[in-house]
């Protein structure tokens, strides 16, 4: 494997064809999920030269963690339809990375296992963050088990998805008959939460009547970080400094949930300008290599985030194959900073992003 294209080729030879289709889907037209990428595609970039540089340091600092690459595993569900090891397996290989791995409340792989699996996998003396992704629930019971939960395990930072009132509506899964997962596998953060269930799996609630006013309670039953992932409008990114949040997953599912909405790269520099930085914004949504990392970062995420490449990649090869595409990441991350000049993700700037060149040949015809 040579970049993170190639694994999705390896893995369609080994899976279902309609757990490809899961991994590969959006919603509806899938005019947004194309539209991720190729955002990517019209940004150029103005590299410095005779800067006189050192080998560039790739570390972040988040939320009272560090990692040793600006990349974050987005949650992604039931990876044990691609591998056995499931969620352990995208584990063991993001903490040895030293990447920081968003666990989805839809894992198929209980949150305390996972956290037990970073902790064995995690360099020594680099422990790497384990954060968690949630779904607020209508049963303010439930939803506080679940923090608990995560709380409990040791994750240092709650995920919030915001943007799904209603199941995404994915044609593809609907062509394939794929709507839950096969008998043997089940949500395994949904057992057992409330005494009295005794192996019972509650069914993830989605609802519209969420508001702003269930964030602030949110921030009465926990103390650790709350980040928002799906809010796209900068008023409501204005909203969400307001109401005390902690940061900004700035992802429009990647296409999964209201087709035809921007790509998240071109809503970045106004997400930007409504939190004047006063929180940090991630990105992801797109991100297929390091050069898309360097222009994410250049203006102004803190990290970016990768979905898909890591399904595909456990797919080709388990963990063996995530491990391989955190390592082309962090080689082309480290390549594309080199040639920009920069030592460090501090020294990408807005300067050295531009758009593609769609003016006329030479300053133009004569007249």
């Amino acid at each position: 494997m040579f970049c993170a294209r190639d694994f999705e080729a390896a893995a369609r030879d080994r899976i279902d064809p309609a757990h490809a289709d899961f991994i590969a889907g959006g919603a509806r037209d899938e005019v947004t999920l194309r539209a991720n990428e190729e955002a990517f595609g019209r940004l150029r970039l103005m590299p410095r030269v005779l800067r006189g540089r050192a080998a560039p340091d790739l570390d972040i600092a988040l939320f009272g963690g560090r990692a040793r690459l600006p990349v974050v595993l987005s949650p992604t569900t039931f990876h044990k339809l691609l591998d056995p090891a499931g969620e352990l397996a995208t584990t063991r290989a993001a903490a040895a990375a030293g990447a920081i791995m968003i666990a989805s409340m839809a894992s198929t792989v209980a949150v305390g296992a996972v956290a037990d699996a970073v902790r064995t996998a995690a360099p020594s003396g680099h422990p790497v963050p384990l954060w968690f992704q949630l779904y607020l629930q209508p049963d303010p019971g439930i939803t506080e088990a679940l923090v608990r939960r995560a709380t409990d395990a040791g994750c240092t930072a709650l995920v919030v998805t915001v943007d799904s009132p209603v199941p995404g509506a994915g044609e593809r899964e609907r062509r394939n008959g794929f709507h839950d997962l096969p008998e043997g596998l089940r949500c395994e953060n949904m057992v057992d939460l409330r005494g009295g269930d005794s192996g019972h799996v509650r069914r993830i609630a989605m609802s519209a009547e969420f508001s702003w006013d269930h964030i602030t309670w949110l921030r009465t039953i926990t103390d650790l970080p709350v980040l928002l992932k799906g809010v796209l409008h900068p008023e409501d990114a204005r909203l969400a400094v307001r109401h005390g949040v902690d940061g900004l997953l700035l992802s429009n599912h990647g296409g999964r949930q209201l087709d035809t909405v921007p790509a998240t790269l071109e809503l970045l520099p106004e997400m930007q300008a409504a939190v004047v930085g006063r929180i940090p914004v991630l990105l992801d949504g797109g991100v297929r290599r390091g050069t898309d990392v360097v222009k994410a970062l250049a203006l102004g995420a803190w990290a970016v985030g990768i979905g898909r490449p890591v399904m595909w990649a456990l797919a080709a090869d388990g963990e063996q194959g995530v491990r391989r595409l955190l390592e082309l990441l962090g080689e082309e991350i480290t390549d594309a900073l080199t040639l920009c000049g920069a030592a460090g993700l501090d020294e990408l700037t807005p300067d050295l992003v531009r758009p593609s060149w769609t003016g006329p040949l030479f300053g133009g015809g004569r007249s």
